[in-house]
């Protein structure tokens, strides 16, 4: 992926967001997304109907225009997102819509980086951490890694976006062309629905999120990987998600996070994240590359300072 470049197209679901109007200033704390887990749909082909499917480098993922165009004429179930955030023209509605109907900027710039880097991913227990599209998690999917887990604040963004790319990336297209082959087909279904149970889908604001997987009655395995990009725009999170990190990173595992320098309009910047972490005494970061192409961008390492 170290080539891809997202379309210069302004009206692009992959265009970047270099002003302040795609930006909903902060004016008061967000209101908690109660956490869910969503379940994979055992009919797999459902999750494709109505989908427009594109295709980058070693990549598929979703039309996200079309989905827009179809859920603002639809009632989604407790989120009109999509209507709220075409009428006031805006990328981010603070506590009400996070961004994840667009493929931001940064995301290509660390996928990059897990070519150009040979990121393994291979064994690992993954997060992709405020995912949209999911295409960080569908990488380290590809990559070998034993478990991903998907999250997102907002419930449409995982139903209508991540888990059809994650399915779109899976090998049901290979089982789809041995039509004429029943028991070949059996059996790739079974392979399907196999790698798919590494995938793990949740919505929710990020302490919500945490309280949710680490009440399961199962043991919970802290990440060996938590991949994120575009979420230190609005330093209201900052607390949130420095204890996301505390909480469900392994004392071994590393973050790496892509952001701009800075976010006009919200505030943000990788800055003003790196003095809040310096301040917590918890992380070492370290910048492993900068960007200048256009609006200058970073990419991070988070490890823990003090891992035992």
């Amino acid at each position: 992926m170290g080539n891809v470049a997202p379309s210069q197209d302004p009206d692009s679901s992959l265009g970047a967001a270099n002003s302040s109007k795609d930006l909903e200033p902060h004016e008061k704390q967000p209101c908690l997304g109660v956490a869910k887990e969503h379940t994979m749909p055992k009919d797999l082909k459902k999750v494709l109907e109505n989908k427009v499917i594109e295709v980058l480098p070693g990549l598929q993922h979703v039309n996200l225009s079309v989905v827009k165009t179809i859920w603002s004429k639809e009632n989604f179930p407790g989120e009109n997102i999509i209507s709220k955030s075409l009428s006031s023209h805006s990328d981010l509605i603070t506590g009400v819509y996070e961004g994840g109907l667009k493929i931001w900027e940064c995301t290509f710039d660390l996928l990059a980086y897990f070519t150009k880097a040979k990121v393994q991913f291979t064994g690992k227990k993954v997060l992709d951490l405020g995912c949209g599209s999911g295409l960080l998690g569908i990488t380290a999917f590809k990559g070998g890694a034993k478990e991903i887990h998907f999250q997102d604040y907002n419930s449409l963004v995982i139903d209508e976006v991540t888990l059809p790319n994650v399915v779109a990336n899976s090998s049901l297209e290979d089982e789809e062309n041995d039509v004429n082959e029943p028991d070949v087909k059996r059996c790739r279904k079974t392979k399907v629905a196999q790698e798919l149970c590494k995938c793990h889908f949740f919505s929710g604001e990020w302490s919500e999120f945490c309280k949710l997987i680490l009440s399961s009655e199962k043991l919970f395995v802290k990440y060996d990987l938590i991949l994120t990009s575009e979420t230190i725009y609005n330093p209201d999170y900052y607390t949130s998600l420095h204890q996301t990190f505390l909480r469900l990173l392994s004392k071994d595992g590393r973050v790496l996070l892509a952001t701009k320098t800075h976010y006009f309009g919200v505030g943000g910047g990788v800055h003003l994240f790196q003095k809040f972490v310096e301040e917590k005494d918890v992380f070492e970061t370290r910048t492993l590359e900068i960007i200048d192409e256009g609006l200058k961008r970073f990419l991070i390492e988070m490890t823990f300072k003090y891992p035992n």
